[in-house]
C-alpha cells in the first residue's frame, strides 16, 4: 500500500479558511493501480506548486487532500461526498479506474468541478465532469487500424479485468477489428489482482491470435506480460495496450516485453520541447531517483491544470457557470497547448513500442475523422 487511507473527514492541519482553494486528488494507493500512485502523487504536487507559485487559483493557494482511489468505489465515493458536503475540498481531480469514476461523479459533479484524468471507455456525460485522456475512438481505431496495415494483425485476443472500462472497449474493439478486415476470436476477463493467467494463455494459443489486446490495470498487466514471455507467446504475436506506462513496463522487465505496443498521448520519451521543459522541472524538483513521469503521471499534472483553468476562466467557484465557460477554456502543459471540446480534452496520441525499459515512439495517431 502506497499510504494509509483517509477518514471521511479532512486532516486537523487541512483547514478551510477564505485563503485557500482546497481540491480532492483521487488516486490509487493501494490495489493493482497502486503501482502508479507515486508518479500521480508526484505529477500533480508538480502542478499545485507551480501554480501557487504563480500567483495561486482566483488569489487563493492551491491544496491538495489526497484520497485513496484504491479501495472500493463506494468508499471512495463515500469519503469525496463527505469532503464536498462539508465544504472542505472546492473540486475533484484525479486518476481512479472507471467504476470509481462511476460511482462518484453522481454524487459530487453538481456540486463542484469533477476533472478525471483516466483513459476510459468513453460516453461519460456528467454535468461537472471534464476528461483529459484518451477514449477508444481516438486512441485504439487508429491504433488497430495501423497495426492492420504495418503487421497484418487480422485475429485479435481480447483479455482485461472485468469491470467497465475493459468491457465496453472490448465492445468497440469489436467493430475496429471489423473496420480492419479482421475479427475478435477470444475474449478473457478477469478480477483485478488476478495473478494465475494459465488458462488465458492457453486459450490464446488456441485461438492461434495475431495479436493480444491487454485491457489489464497496473500490476495485473505486469503479471501478464511476465507470464506471456515466459511461456513463449510473444514469439507468436503482439501485445497492443491501451493503459500501459513506463512504471507498468519496469515492472515487466525487458525480458517480458518484446513485441509490446502501447497507444497514449504522452510518453515520457517524447522529444519536442514541452515534454523536456517538464521532465526539467520534474527532475529539479524531485530528484534523479523520482518515479518516472509517465502518462499515468503526467495526467494527473494535466488535470490539476486543467481544473484551475476551469476555476480562472469562469471566475467563480459555481460548477454550473465553469461548466457554461468550459468551452473557452485552454492549457498549457506537457503536451502543449489543449483546449476542450465539449468535456473532453482533444489532443495528439501516439503508437510507441518497448524497447528495453523504455518506449519508442514510432507515429502520432490519425484522429478519427482522418481515417473515414
Amino acid at each position: 500500500m502506497h499510504r494509509s487511507p483517509l477518514s471521511l473527514h479532512a486532516p486537523e492541519w487541512f483547514t478551510v479558511d477564505e485563503s485557500t482553494l482546497n481540491v480532492a486528488f483521487v488516486y490509487p494507493m493501494q490495489g493493482p493501480a497502486g503501482i502508479f500512485g507515486p508518479t500521480c502523487e508526484a505529477c500533480a504536487r508538480l502542478a499545485a506548486e507551480e501554480i501557487n507559485k504563480a500567483g495561486g487559483v482566483l488569489g487563493k493557494e492551491l491544496r491538495l487532500l489526497e484520497v485513496d482511489g484504491g479501495a472500493d468505489p463506494w468508499q471512495v465515493a463515500d469519503e469525496v461526498e463527505a469532503l464536498v458536503a462539508t465544504g472542505a475540498v472546492q473540486g475533484v481531480t484525479g486518476w481512479h479506474i472507471s467504476s470509481v469514476r462511476q460511482a462518484v461523479a453522481p454524487r459530487i459533479a453538481h456540486r463542484v468541478p469533477y476533472v478525471y484524468t483516466a483513459l476510459y471507455e468513453g460516453g461519460e456525460r456528467t454535468e461537472g465532469v471534464f476528461m483529459t485522456s484518451e477514449t477508444p475512438a481516438w486512441q485504439l481505431l487508429p491504433a488497430m487500424r495501423l497495426l492492420a496495415e504495418a503487421r497484418g494483425v487480422r485475429r485479435w485476443f481480447i483479455v482485461g479485468n472485468n469491470y467497465v472500462w475493459p468491457r465496453r472497449t472490448a465492445r468497440a474493439a469489436r467493430r475496429y477489428a471489423r473496420d480492419c478486415r479482421g475479427r475478435v476470436c477470444d475474449e478473457a476477463y478477469l478480477p483485478l489482482g488476478t495473478d494465475d493467467f494459465t488458462d488465458v494463455l492457453r486459450r490464446i494459443e488456441r485461438a492461434d491470435a495475431d495479436g493480444v489486446l491487454m485491457l489489464l490495470v497496473g500490476s495485473d498487466a505486469v503479471r501478464f506480460n511476465r507470464a506471456f514471455a515466459a511461456a513463449g507467446l510473444d514469439q507468436r504475436c503482439l501485445r497492443l495496450s491501451t493503459l500501459m506506462d513506463e512504471s507498468m513496463l519496469l515492472g515487466s522487465g525487458p525480458e517480458a516485453t518484446a513485441d509490446l505496443y502501447s497507444t497514449a498521448g504522452f510518453f515520457a520519451s517524447l522529444a519536442d520541447q514541452n515534454t523536456m521543459d517538464f521532465h526539467g522541472r520534474y527532475a529539479g524538483r524531485y530528484g534523479v531517483d523520482a518515479p518516472v513521469p509517465g502518462s499515468l503521471g503526467e495526467s494527473c499534472y494535466e488535470g490539476v491544470l486543467l481544473l484551475a483553468a476551469l476555476f480562472e476562466r469562469a471566475r467563480t467557484l459555481d460548477v454550473s457557470a465553469i461548466a457554461a465557460a468550459a468551452e473557452n477554456v485552454a492549457y498549457e502543459g506537457p503536451r502543449g497547448l489543449l483546449s476542450l471540446d465539449g468535456r473532453h480534452v482533444r489532443q495528439r496520441i501516439y503508437l510507441a513500442q518497448a524497447d528495453g525499459l523504455d518506449f519508442n515512439v514510432l507515429a502520432q495517431l490519425r484522429a478519427p475523422h482522418e481515417l473515414l
